[in-house]
């Protein structure tokens, strides 16, 4: 038996916490859908992770129009569906 004494290996240290109330990235992971206006939505909401919570409402509110604006085109009759005929008699 040895009395020797391991060496103390030495540990980064600890990293600050996030300010109380201050910006923390959440690190959620957002997957592209191929759709390239959802897709800037999505990345847009990246833009909360440097905000504190109270700048959050003004994102979320501009990625929902931007999506809701999308969703409405999609409604939309497209012009090449427009009958190009005059069906009257």
């Amino acid at each position: 038996m040895t009395d020797e004494v391991p060496e103390a290996v030495p540990q980064a240290p600890p990293e600050a916490p996030p300010e109380p109330g201050g910006p923390a990235p959440l690190g959620v992971v957002r997957t592209p859908t191929g759709h390239a206006p959802v897709d800037a939505g999505l990345e847009r909401l990246a833009d909360a992770d440097h905000l504190p919570a109270d700048g959050h409402v003004e994102v979320y509110e501009d990625v929902h129009r931007a999506l809701r604006d999308e969703l409405t085109a999609l409604d939309a009759p497209s012009p090449a569906s427009a009958t190009p005929y005059d069906l009257r008699s």
